[in-house]
């Protein structure tokens, strides 16, 4: 059997401190393909809950996985919904979902919170795919929500999340051709206002 030989010399010791490669921030214009923008899910997993966590549960979860959204899925795993950290963190929905259910904060779960899938704007992503971040943003200008939904069918035709935008990451990689006096965008609304100069 052949085998490799194998010498220590092939390593090195560091004679001083190195640096951290990091990737290049992503620069992108108005003019550039709104896929650039989509958080695709055929390459990051997507974070989610089922309905009956409780949303003290929830916002920890954001907080290990670094997200400010969370999925709400039924034991089928279809998604029902969207949780955010302004839902988690605030306390208007909290405050109103135990007035209407008579409960107590720590049985607050996240379905009760969410915003339900049949309030979330989506567009599937061979509209997505022909549109670049200017013509995105123009057709969402009246949506005052922070996300977009990207939808695509599967194989076996069934109608699945692709992907999500959100206004505060267009905002991010555009940030060169925003007004800096601006504050930073929280809707569509906001991000069509700072990157066209108008007002909706």
């Amino acid at each position: 059997m052949n085998q490799v030989a194998f010498s220590p010399k092939s390593l090195i010791q560091f004679s001083s401190t190195p640096r951290l490669t990091s990737p290049s921030a992503k620069r992108l214009t108005t003019e550039s393909s709104a896929i650039e923008v989509l958080t695709d899910f055929q390459s990051l997993k997507p974070q989610s809950v089922v309905a009956d966590t409780p949303i003290d549960e929830a916002h920890l979860k954001m907080r290990y996985s670094g997200v400010r959204l969370l999925f709400v899925t039924d034991k089928q795993d279809h998604c029902i919904g969207i949780l955010t950290s302004k839902e988690v963190i605030g306390t208007r929905r909290i405050n109103l979902a135990m007035q209407q259910r008579n409960l107590d904060r720590n049985e607050i779960t996240a379905d009760m919170i969410m915003t339900p899938w049949n309030k979330l704007s989506a567009m599937t992503y061979e509209q997505l795919s022909a549109l670049t971040i200017e013509d995105l943003v123009l057709i969402m200008e009246g949506v005052t929500e922070q996300h977009l939904l990207i939808t695509q069918h599967d194989a076996q035709h069934e109608l699945t999340i692709r992907g999500l935008i959100s206004a505060t990451d267009i905002q991010n990689a555009v940030g060169k051709e925003v007004n800096t006096v601006v504050p930073m965008a929280r809707s569509f609304a906001d991000i069509c206002q700072v990157i066209t100069g108008h007002d909706l």
